[in-house]
């Protein structure tokens, strides 16, 4: 379970080879969840050709923090991926479906599902 002393792990090191980090066979799911949303950063990161300071400076995060969740160093909170998808107008998160036991990574959920004028 992640969380608590298991956090002390990084992700990363939860792969079986964790040197083919963002692309590793993993397990854990909370492990799987932070990898999903390292190869959405960074493919968006290239895409745009962001560097790490322009994404820093636009989202408010650290860079070092945006490099350490990049590098599978760290397990980022969920208000530094929120902060980092609204900074590239783009979801990180995985929507992860349960199917017999094991976590099922599919498309990510929109950023936004409706706008705050909408809400009753």
């Amino acid at each position: 379970m992640v969380g608590g002393m298991a956090r002390r792990t990084p992700p990363r090191e939860l792969a079986r080879d964790p040197e083919t980090w963002p692309h590793a066979e993993l397990t854990d799911p909370g492990a799987a969840a932070v990898q999903h949303i390292a190869r959405a950063l960074a493919a968006t990161m290239a895409e745009r050709r962001l560097s790490l300071r322009a994404l820093a400076d636009t989202s408010g995060v650290n860079r070092q923090a945006i490099a350490d969740l990049l590098g599978g160093k760290s397990w980022p909170d969920i208000a530094t991926v929120a902060r980092l998808g609204d900074a590239l107008g783009t979801p990180l998160w995985p929507q992860m479906a349960v199917f017999e036991g094991k976590m099922s990574h599919e498309a990510s959920i929109p950023a936004r599902t409706s706008a705050i004028g909408d809400r009753a």
